[in-house]
């Protein structure tokens, strides 16, 4: 019977991390996957989404080169190019988080669905691991809504719409949270026709609602259909097509479509694993954790999808970073989630870091502060032929910055300012005065921070001023 000092149940990052600070502090360590390393991330999520993004988008640029001043003729996908491509994007990353690479390391890669059978052990494929410490990092899957008939008729998620070799004539999306919006508008910039329905009222809910109205009304320049405070009520094969029922607040309709992709959120994996035979809490959000990432059983602990709250692949990472040396030392280090930043992307993308302007309304009331910067005043966005952005700031009273939104191109570069800022809890006014790059898309922070500083100083104390400058000429 194999023994470790640390076994982690997960190939994906938050397990790929963990098994790699293990193995680099010198532990013995196994990492249990069911089908192969890399998990969502590489395979089904991140890497393919952001490849076929990339090519839907050169295609989008095509069509718009005239506003370049460049004679372009016609453009279209091959679809079927374009899928091998994504899957190209993926082989070049798989080395990676290949099994080699990780027994290289010193990690015991064992393939196998686990299933704990006592605290201290489990059983993978018929063979017994004993270790003393374990981390759970079984990820999610798409949560599959309840809708008659949808069964029946077939659907696509993001782990199987890679499969596709020819271009859907039309796509319904369930869903209107970023895997669903993304891939709205990459397949309707190929060629499909896209309808989006979900319960929500704007694109990316958990957006600040002003910088959501942007994307949205690019994607309907786009010519993607959204039905937004709508739900799905059946489903039905007819002629070939699936018909989709669905209710509106004035009545119900139906819409035809090719093929349905489902993304309607996400569900943590933790059936069958024996969670409850070693005492570790789970609900529908995933594995209850503490602070420290230490599970309900004093041996295991979680990062994540599987643990929440945030699935990001960013957060997996940094979650891991804290849960290996947790479970190897006495650490007891503690997750900080004030400030997690995130990007969604769309063309604009969408990037945000900290408060919304309604999440600081509601604790500061007036106090708090809001400063805005439009890009079709930003240098760099008229040269690109991009100024439909905005970035926007939200403040403390003490004017320190508590959150930043962006909408725009390279909006995921251009948070990370904001996101140092709010971490460390600048003022306005320190972002004003840094010298920034020009022509840049980050120079928007700077903007909307010298629109503070011009409210703050062009009332009382740009009077006095003014009144001290025309007694000493006098």
């Amino acid at each position: 019977m194999e023994r470790y000092d640390l076994a982690v149940i997960g190939g994906g990052t938050a397990g790929l991390v963990s098994a790699a600070v293990s193995a680099g502090i010198g532990a013995r360590t196994a990492l249990v996957e069911q089908h192969r390393l890399g998990g969502e991330c590489l395979w089904t999520g991140c890497v393919p989404s952001k490849a076929i993004i990339r090519s839907a988008a050169v295609l989008h640029t095509l069509r718009r080169a005239a506003d370049f001043g460049i004679e372009v003729d016609g453009g279209r996908a091959d679809f079927r190019r374009v899928m091998e491509r994504v899957h190209a994007v993926i082989r070049q990353i798989e080395p990676h988080d290949s099994p080699e690479r990780f027994r290289g390391m010193g990690v015991d890669v064992v393939e196998g669905r686990a299933r704990f059978v006592s605290p201290g052990e489990a059983e993978v494929g018929g063979r017994r691991i004993r270790s003393k410490r374990w981390i759970l990092a079984t990820g999610s899957r798409t949560a599959i809504p309840q809708i008659a008939g949808l069964e029946e008729a077939g659907y696509l998620t993001h782990e199987t719409l890679w499969d596709l070799r020819a271009l859907p004539e039309s796509m319904l999306v369930l869903g209107a949270g970023p895997i669903g919006i993304e891939m709205a508008q990459a397949f309707a910039r190929l060629g499909s026709r896209v309808t989006v329905v979900s319960a929500a009222e704007q694109v990316l809910h958990r957006e600040d609602p002003e910088i959501a109205a942007v994307l949205r009304r690019q994607l309907e320049r786009e010519g993607i259909t959204l039905h937004l405070g709508t739900r799905a009520t059946a489903v039905r094969v007819e002629d070939g097509q699936k018909v989709i029922t669905i209710r509106t607040k004035t009545g119900e309709m139906e819409i035809r479509a090719a093929v349905i992709l489902v993304a309607t959120g996400r569900k943590p994996n933790v059936e069958e694993m024996g969670l409850d035979a070693i005492g570790v809490e789970s609900t529908d959000k995933g594995v209850t954790v503490d602070a420290a990432l230490r599970t309900s059983a004093s041996n295991v602990w979680a990062a994540g999808d599987v643990a929440g709250p945030y699935r990001f692949t960013h957060v997996a990472d940094y979650q891991a970073r804290i849960a290996a040396p947790n479970a190897l030392f006495p650490l007891r280090r503690k997750v900080d989630y004030r400030v997690v930043p995130w990007c969604t992307y769309t063309e604009p993308e969408v990037a945000r870091v900290g408060l919304t302007e309604a999440e600081a309304r509601d604790e500061w009331g007036d106090k708090a502060g809001v400063f805005r910067y439009g890009h079709d005043s930003l240098d760099r966005a008229l040269c690109d032929g991009e100024p439909e952005g905005l970035t926007k700031l939200v403040l403390d009273p003490k004017g320190r910055i508590a959150g930043a939104h962006v909408v725009g191109p390279r909006a995921g570069e251009t948070i990370h300012e904001a996101v140092l800022a709010v971490r460390h809890r600048l003022k306005l006014s320190d972002l004003s005065g840094m010298i920034h790059i020009y022509p840049t898309y980050p120079e928007s922070l700077k903007r909307a921070a010298d629109a503070f500083l011009r409210a703050k100083y062009s009332g009382g104390l740009a009077r006095r001023v003014a009144d001290l400058a025309v007694r000493w000429l006098v």
